[in-house]
């Protein structure tokens, strides 16, 4: 069958986007192909710097004939909307058949479309595709109306078929396909024609240009690896910057460069963020002294020189930029140690953190003063706890944080320490930032855990009190992170935490700043929405975290996470399907009986009132099940309770096979809707079952 290869040339495209860009040429070009009848079509693409390339396989020649079915009126309907239906479709009477849909005769019309030329709808597709791109940025250029992310300067459509290709023809703009690219911007600039796809991909590397992103980041890594290992010096991974510098290079040259003696004395993480952050180099780490004393750089270009004037450069940059660091690290530690952290703390009086929120000495105070609320709940060292809070943002006023932001926290480690507090409060200024982001490490030591909770939880009650919460996808303060870090904390950490407690306690210390009554519920509904995105992130089915979540309105999130383990575990069994269909059965009667007579039943049945054994041995099984399941929901051991819940599929299984629940004694038939409600009650308290669906396990 033919193959299909596209490629669009443009300007740089920014390496963060290439993936993505890649990613969604793909789907939404299966996804308007498919729409025209052209379907289990098998796809790659790729990216570079330059371009994005689409290769599929298996295309038809020719689409499928579809044929629509189009429901109509009811074949008793008045004529006129009959003649209405007919007029729509250009169709007359007896071209339209009858069919039963539900409990009346309908009229139905079957519209076929004959299949066209496979070339004509790939040729609409990538039109619709090119001018519909999701970029999260795009410009325009000259007078074109096209936005692309970058000028768009070519593009390539060949439809190959026995070794021969067709050009499909397509005009966008100004822009018309063809069978040529270009390699390398410097070393092989020249336009060639590609007759196919592995003509294509062999052309590319002859003019200097590795397609595959996986490719040219192996390339990039082992060569990285054996500069190292020649110089006796290990490589710091990074895979977000490999993967960021696989996409700024085309033609990846490794370079190995030096960093001046003069600033082995700075931190390393000092020396990591000014390579990473500013020049996106590698850092290489002496193993005895765990100093960083080289650097890899990636070229993207072969040179006369191997390379040399590129690194002298390079060196010149990060001399300069090592020079600056040097030279503010040690003016802040000339600072402290004459004055200490609090010529910084009073400094956070006049940087304002938010202006509806007060300055960052502001949000330092409450911090410490919802640090003082977790101690006893964590059973942490108190007085690190809060002094660690008390300057866990002192170094926002630093030369260092000011010149290097994204050393926050890091700085902070270090100043306390050379201040004189100890290790366990200095790493509360580092550790209270994170998670940073879904991937990061949360804080373990109990200090900094609740630092952490206490800067996030008043980051997002003070954005609610004063009404600027996240909308839709902007989240300028980076909410959505705050509160999934606060899960993960609690979670991670095994925390038993009442989160509704602890934010109206703190609702006091935001007062001066708004009067949002519904703060606390609508935040903790919030949090709740990005617990569920995090539990299905984690493969948790829906109907389960809903069926917890419905169970006690806590604001403690790990009890709620074991109630969803423990539910798991039973939809994991065996007899899970069996049991489930009981519970149902017996809530599906009394959801009608109580619909019907408008009453719960749920006062609890009698044992005077029933005349079979089934029933009396249903109710002894509940009652001695459900003290088990509440003194085991009241240990917060769940598991047990789940099992105790488990024990009842026999008894409700019998029940149903030999025991009439619509009795013509009112007063037994009443009697056992409350048996039935006792299912239910006893059920509700680990989960609402209600909420599970389809099939178990």
């Amino acid at each position: 069958m033919p193959d299909l290869l596209i490629e669009l040339l443009s300007e740089e495209i920014p390496a963060r986007m290439q993936g993505f860009a890649a990613e969604e040429l793909k789907k939404n070009m299966l996804t308007f192909l498919a729409d025209q009848g052209l379907s289990e079509i098998a796809a790659t693409a790729f990216s570079t710097p330059r371009r994005l390339t689409l290769f599929m396989t298996g295309l038809p020649e020719k689409s499928h004939d579809i044929t629509e079915e189009r429901k109509g009126p009811r074949v008793d309907a008045p004529q006129r909307a009959i003649d209405g239906f007919l007029r729509s479709l250009d169709l007359e009477l007896h071209q339209l058949h009858v069919k039963r849909d539900g409990n009346v005769d309908k009229y139905f019309a079957s519209i076929k479309t004959p299949g066209r030329i496979s070339t004509q709808i790939i040729a609409e597709a990538l039109e619709k595709t090119i001018r519909t791109f999701p970029w999260p940025k795009s410009m325009r250029w000259g007078v074109s109306p096209l936005r692309w992310v970058r000028p768009l300067k070519g593009i390539l459509c060949i439809f190959v078929k026995d070794a021969e290709h067709q050009v499909i023809d397509l005009q966008l703009d100004g822009i018309r396909s063809g069978s040529c690219t270009t390699g390398h911007r410097f070393m092989a600039p020249d336009y060639f024609s590609v007759k196919d796809f592995e003509d294509y991909k062999r052309k590319l590397r002859k003019a200097f240009v590795i397609l595959d992103h996986r490719e040219r980041s192996d390339i990039i890594l082992n060569d990285a690896n054996n500069l190292a290992f020649a110089h006796g010096l290990d490589l710091i991974n990074d895979d977000a910057l490999l993967e960021e510098v696989s996409g700024l290079v085309e033609w990846p040259v490794t370079l190995l460069g030096e960093v001046n003696n003069a600033f082995f004395d700075l931190p390393t993480e000092v020396l990591r963020a000014s390579m990473k952050e500013h020049q996106k180099f590698f850092s290489l780490k002496n193993s005895k002294t765990k100093k960083i004393e080289r650097f890899i750089t990636v070229a993207n270009i072969e040179t006369a020189d191997n390379g040399a004037t590129i690194l002298e450069g390079n060196q010149r940059v990060l001399y300069a930029r090592l020079s600056d660091a040097k030279f503010f690290w040690e003016n802040d530690l000339r600072l402290i140690q004459k004055d200490g952290l609090d010529t910084w703390l009073e400094k956070l009086k006049n940087v304002t953190f938010h202006n509806k929120l007060g300055s960052q000495a502001d949000k330092v105070s409450r911090i410490s003063a919802l640090t003082k609320k977790l101690v006893s709940p964590l059973a942490c060292d108190g007085e690190a706890a809060v002094k660690g809070a008390n300057i866990c943002k002192s170094d926002l006023a630093s030369e260092m944080v000011y010149e290097f932001p994204e050393l926050q926290g890091v700085m902070g480690r270090y100043y306390a320490v050379s201040s004189g507090y100890s290790e366990s409060v200095a790493k509360v200024c580092e550790e209270h930032y994170g998670p940073k982001g879904p991937n990061d490490p949360v804080p373990t030591a109990l200090t900094s855990v609740a630092v952490a909770l206490a800067d996030k939880l008043d980051t997002l009650l003070g954005f609610w009190i004063i009404d600027e919460k996240p909308t839709s996808s902007k989240d300028p303060f980076a909410l959505r992170r705050a509160a999934l870090g606060v899960i993960r904390i609690i979670l991670e950490n095994d925390l038993e935490l009442d989160l509704v407690e602890l934010l109206n306690d703190h609702l006091e210390d935001l007062s001066i700043y708004g009067n949002e009554p519904d703060a606390v519920s609508e935040l903790m509904k919030f949090i709740r929405d990005r617990f569920k995105i995090y539990l299905r992130d984690k493969n948790i089915r829906y109907d389960v975290v809903d069926a917890c979540l419905e169970v006690g309105k806590t604001g403690n999130l790990n009890l709620i996470w074991k109630r969803i383990n423990a539910l798991t575990n039973l939809l994991n069994s065996d007899e899970a399907e069996d049991f489930l269909q009981g519970f149902k059965r017996a809530n599906n009667i009394l959801a009608k009986a109580e619909q019907k007579d408008g009453v719960e039943y749920s006062f609890g049945a009698d044992l005077k009132y029933m005349e079979v054994d089934p029933e009396k041995e249903l109710f002894t099984a509940l009652t001695k099940q459900h003290s088990i399941v509440k003194k085991a929901v009241s240990d917060e051991d769940f598991q047990k309770a789940i099992l105790a819940i488990s024990d009842l599929r026999k008894p409700i299984d019998n029940f149903f096979d030999c025991v009439q629940v619509n009795s013509d004694n009112v007063v037994v038939k009443r009697n056992r809707l409350n048996l039935l409600g006792q299912i239910r009650t006893t059920c509700n308290l680990v989960a609402d079952l209600s909420k599970i669906e389809g099939q178990a396990g």
